[in-house]
């Protein structure tokens, strides 16, 4: 998987990439669970198409958001600016 390289960035624009991407766990943990569900009517109905492919793409977005976040934090951190 392909690491975040962040140590390039000024720190406002640092600041500023953290504010973009900030991720709200309630409503990712709502649209995670809800494209679960979609997945799953899919494989029931014998859909295995894009009934199946688009949900799993969208979740492999949400995660790597929060993965790209959890960058962003590590290196603030590193900075001192946390």
């Amino acid at each position: 998987m392909k690491q975040f390289d962040f140590s390039n960035l000024s720190d406002n624009e640092l600041k500023d990439e953290i504010g973009k991407i900030k991720p709200s766990p309630l409503f990712d943990a709502f649209f995670i669970g809800f494209l679960v569900g979609i997945m799953i009517y899919g494989a029931a109905a014998n859909a295995f198409g894009f009934l199946l492919l688009i949900p799993l793409f969208l979740i492999y977005l949400f995660l790597k958001k929060s993965k790209k976040y959890e960058a962003l934090k590590q290196e603030l951190k590193s900075r001192n600016l946390q």
